[in-house]
């Protein structure tokens, strides 16, 4: 039976999530969780869900209806403008087969979100990269005018940059396709895209794995025109958000004071960790999400995690052809973040 599977699948090398361990007392700072708990009024939410039979007993509503409109409220657009998804790739995935046949062309900035790829090569199409500048910026003008998706991770992973909304709206009228700029951190960022998402060709995407805790829930919802988000709908599972993720997302949305309280903390450690790693002498991006990109001239990258995860730390080991190897580390919990820089001392020690 392998055989009858298509080509392309077969050929592609798929898509490697970061490390999930089972075993073992592991500090995970390689897949950017947030340290924190979900907010107490998520708990409440997911309690009564669980408790109340006829929730679990029925479908759940295929769109969501009560988190649009909580979106909607917080933050200031069209219900009907919000498509919802299980996970920022659910969504990234119905992007992409609604609008790239096969032999078409997926674009995207390098290095960025791999899964960008993998998504092209599912369709049997065409995947091209445009280099980031060493300042991590981009080209203007942008050199791929006509490709029938092009993906910007802002901030972008794994370097933690933004690119400024005036260079988005640049692009995005550059752009003769449709646009999408992926937000999935940019609730730890100074600025958000949404007021590019009244432009007909930008959609904008957002993840609630990051700055509101629920990544093991898996809830992520898109921001287009509604004649648009009409047609997704078209391409999505028909019940694609589970009763359980849709509570949880429309509860957490609901606490904002909670949000702010949690991200001002994991700011708060980006920076001591930033300062940190510089005494070391790595090389830090200026990052605005929940992880650094880190970077030493002496190299070791590998070794350092290697060497890391035998003291039972994760970080994410990451390799780029033309721009070297480094260290993408997720801010996690003080205590492990103390952790991790007592390991790199000794690392570093040991190196001299």
């Amino acid at each position: 039976m392998i055989n009858c599977l298509r080509a392309n699948i077969r050929a592609m090398a798929g898509y490697i999530p970061g490390e999930q361990p089972r075993e073992g007392d592991f500090i995970k700072l390689n897949t950017n969780e947030n340290p924190f708990p979900p907010s107490p009024k998520v708990v409440d939410a997911i309690r009564k869900a669980l408790t109340d039979g006829d929730l679990l007993r029925k479908y759940p509503d295929p769109l969501g209806t009560a988190f649009r409109q909580t979106a909607g409220r917080v933050f200031g657009i069209d219900p009907d403008s919000i498509l919802i998804g299980n996970g920022s790739d659910d969504i990234l995935t119905i992007i992409t087969r609604s609008f790239v046949g096969e032999h078409g062309l997926v674009v995207s900035p390098t290095p960025s979100y791999l899964l960008y790829h993998t998504l092209a090569e599912l369709q049997g199409a065409r995947f091209q990269t445009v280099p980031y500048t060493a300042d991590w910026g981009l080209p203007d003008p942008w050199p791929i005018a006509k490709a029938d998706l092009t993906f910007i991770a802002n901030p972008n992973s794994p370097s933690g940059t933004v690119l400024s909304i005036g260079e988005l709206a640049r692009l995005a009228n550059q752009v003769n396709g449709p646009f999408v700029v992926d937000e999935a951190y940019v609730d730890f960022a100074e600025d958000s895209a949404l007021t590019l998402a009244g432009k007909k060709n930008v959609i904008i995407t957002r993840s609630l794995s990051k700055s509101y805790s629920l990544a093991g829930i898996r809830f992520g919802f898109a921001v287009a025109e509604p004649a648009l988000v009409r047609e997704f709908i078209k391409v999505k599972d028909s019940y694609n958000c589970d009763v359980l993720s849709l509570a949880a997302a429309t509860a957490a949305l609901e606490d904002q004071d909670y949000l702010q309280k949690t991200r001002a903390a994991i700011l708060a450690t980006r920076t001591r960790l930033t300062q940190e790693l510089l005494k070391l002498g790595f090389q830090v991006c200026p990052s605005q999400a929940n992880f650094v990109w880190a970077q030493h001239p002496r190299g070791h990258a590998q070794r350092m995690f290697e060497d890391l995860k035998k003291r039972k730390i994760l970080v994410r080991y990451m390799n780029y052809e033309g721009y070297g190897d480094g260290l993408r580390i997720s801010i996690g919990a003080d205590a492990d973040i103390d952790r991790l820089l007592i390991e790199l001392r000794a690392f570093m020690r040991s190196e001299v």
